[in-house]
């Protein structure tokens, strides 16, 4: 597939901007990394900034910050400023103003959208396995208390943006809400993302641009420690055939590498917009270990997250196709973004099927 170079350009930036300050693009094309070097802007002798970068032809999202994400560009006023959306049909060159950076504005209260249904169960569980500290959430089924009965558990990464919009960097994916309204109930456990460790963590595989892989241990945390502590806590089902994982982007990659380390543990996962592409060894590891697995997996991807996107899922269902008996399903949507609103909108079609 050809490549082209995409020029961008900053023709104008607020009057406070601090001038010695570094800007970065993040997009679909680096898995959304408000602080990779490889996408940092140079300066002009004018000190105007540039970035050149080498993208293959079609679609992408991005979006320009100063390093971390509470530092993103915005409209006037603080307002939240959706995606860019690049289309690469050849070399081009874009030209952007900063209306305002994020930061320069107060924080807003948020009022939490969490249902009453949706706990916490420690805002510094300890992670023995990464000698980290991470708050988890928990989501109980209307009625736990009084029930009796155990149900089946669903484990899901960027505990932020799972249950609370307060919490959440653009949007929740309303898991409570949803499963406030299904008749198969489920308990549901999420684990805040590391921040800056989030990359690593996700990743089995030590990456050039990001570093070590830190996966491995982050999934033994979820078999080792976590689930035995929801399990002696928690009327659950413990079997293989009620405990399932889910992310997307780089936790569609960890859930997926989850089901292959701990066939005997996990009997499904929710596989959306997996980043492959960072970690592509993972179909090395498909290969190797797919045949062990016996599972309801749910790939998801959208064409508008991304060249590579698409391929790069299909090819990970095709593998696992060859030489496992799980049982599966694609879902590819044509409009379908990389957002917490799609994955919002994607998430009750994954828990119906998984519970059929």
């Amino acid at each position: 597939m050809s490549q082209s170079t995409v020029r961008i350009e900053i023709k104008k930036l607020p009057a406070y901007h601090p001038s010695g300050s570094e800007i970065y693009i993040a997009g679909s094309f680096n898995d959304w990394n408000a602080q990779d070097k490889n996408y940092r802007f140079q300066k002009t002798a004018k000190g105007d900034y540039y970035i050149n970068l080498k993208l293959n032809d079609g679609k992408y999202e991005y979006k320009i910050a100063r390093g971390s994400w509470d530092k993103a560009e915005c409209k006037k006023g603080g307002a939240f400023l959706p995606n860019h959306d690049l289309v690469v049909p050849g070399d081009t060159v874009i030209q952007l103003d900063i209306e305002e950076w994020s930061d320069r504005f107060p924080a807003k209260p948020r009022v939490s959208t969490a249902s009453k249904n949706v706990h916490i169960i420690d805002t510094a569980f300890v992670i023995p396995q990464l000698k980290r500290i991470r708050r988890v959430w928990i989501y109980l089924p209307e009625g736990y208390e009084k029930s009796g009965k155990h149900y089946p558990v669903l484990y899901m990464h960027d505990g932020q943006n799972v249950f609370d919009d307060s919490t959440s960097y653009a949007g929740e994916w309303g898991v409570d809400e949803c499963l406030d309204t299904m008749k198969k109930k489920c308990i549901v456990v999420a684990v805040d993302h590391g921040g800056t460790k989030r990359m690593n963590e996700y990743c089995p595989y030590d990456m050039e641009r990001f570093g070590k892989g830190e996966g491995d241990k982050y999934v033994d945390f979820l078999v080792i420690t976590l689930k035995p502590y929801i399990d002696k806590h928690y009327r659950t089902l413990k079997t293989r055939e009620n405990t399932f994982v889910a992310g997307s982007s780089m936790g569609g990659i960890i859930s997926l590498y989850a089901v292959l380390k701990y066939p005997g543990v996990f009997g499904g996962a929710g596989v959306f917009s997996p980043s492959f592409g960072i970690g592509p060894k993972i179909f090395d590891d498909i290969k190797a270990k797919g045949k062990k697995v016996n599972a309801k997996i749910y790939f998801y991807a959208g064409k508008q997250e991304g060249e590579g996107m698409v391929p790069d899922m299909q090819k990970a269902f095709d593998l696992m196709k060859q030489v496992s008996k799980s049982t599966m399903t694609t879902v590819i949507r044509d409009d379908g973004k990389h957002n917490e609103t799609r994955w919002r909108v994607e998430f009750p079609l994954f828990y119906k099927w998984l519970m059929k």
